[in-house]
């Protein structure tokens, strides 16, 4: 039994819905069902009667309800305290960082924190998104930075988690600049001739933003994939080989479009192939069974108050 499908049992128990849960868990609905059904298998008996809606728990649902409540909050307690056996811990802030922001946005923002907040000890956890916003829900950081657009927003309980803005990241087309200053390859392309493409892998956040700016373009997008990753630096270096063009962030690729070895590929008659993203950061909202670190407590204050 994993305590995962403890905390997937305490969400439905509450949210009394499948699908708000899936959500909340951040996991499809059919793999939160999965969970369930495990957790059921382990009782040996059925916790949820299915034959209703909303959702209600039979009397050993209910029973385990209260039992799981007081396992977790134990189980939280314990850690709390292993934590505390080192007081170094506590100076320590663990932030989970998708890789692209790990890379690019995660050390230039620090740097810029040094002067009005002063140096921080941390503890980076690099992630592909799903994972890192995993890692906050479960309680193993203390700070989830990552990206954020109306289209596609992390499904956060407001109840739970807070949030602040620390700036703006913009994804575009960018692919290797010739010895003339022109792209090597341009959009839209044409059916008899698509565009080599770098794509993002399957349920990368970045991917999803740019099969947005494609379905979203006025004008048909023809690109043939011939690589992909789920990091941007991945795709950014096969772009300065050559290889063809890629969505990218412009933190990512700043000091390349300065020193002229990347350029936009995108001509002046076709607008609209870039999207603006937020870079956001959340938190669990501490409370007395489960308090913020001393470090983390201050860094987030600082940041609510809009100086980060």
């Amino acid at each position: 039994m994993e305590t995962k499908w403890l905390e997937d049992f305490v969400s439905l128990a509450e949210t009394r819905s499948f699908s708000r849960s899936a959500q909340l868990r951040h996991v499809t609905q059919p793999a939160f069902s999965r969970r369930i059904q495990a957790l059921e298998a382990w009782a040996g008996t059925d916790l949820v009667d299915r034959s209703s809606y909303p959702t209600r728990l039979t009397p050993a649902g209910e029973t385990l309800y209260a039992q799981s409540m007081e396992m977790l909050q134990a189980l939280q307690s314990t850690r709390a305290m292993l934590r505390g056996h080192s007081s170094a811990a506590q100076d320590v802030i663990d932030f989970a960082v998708p890789h692209t922001l790990a890379f690019t946005f995660f050390p230039q923002w620090v740097s810029r924190l040094r002067e009005p907040f002063g140096p921080i000890k941390s503890r980076l956890i690099a992630l592909n998104v799903h994972d890192a916003a995993m890692r906050l829900v479960e309680g193993g950081c203390d700070v989830l930075i990552a990206y954020h657009h109306a289209a596609l927003p992390l499904q956060l309980d407001p109840e739970r988690y807070q949030m602040v803005t620390l700036g703006k990241e913009v994804l575009a087309p960018y692919c290797l600049g010739g010895a003339d200053g022109q792209a090597a390859f341009k959009l839209p392309g044409r059916p008899g001739q698509p565009v080599p493409y770098l794509g993002y892998g399957p349920g990368a956040y970045l991917g999803r933003i740019t099969d947005l700016i494609v379905r979203q373009s006025r004008t048909p997008i023809h690109l043939e994939r011939v690589y992909e990753t789920d990091m941007a630096e991945g795709l950014r270096v096969m772009a300065l080989e050559g290889h063809g063009l890629a969505f990218l962030p412009y933190s990512a690729v700043e000091k390349d479009v300065h020193a002229h070895r990347l350029v936009s590929a995108a001509t002046p008659d076709l607008p609209g192939l870039e999207m603006t993203m937020e870079v956001r950061a959340y938190r669990q909202i501490p409370s007395a069974r489960e308090p913020s670190k001393g470090a983390a407590q201050a860094l987030w204050e600082f940041l609510a108050h809009g100086a980060g």
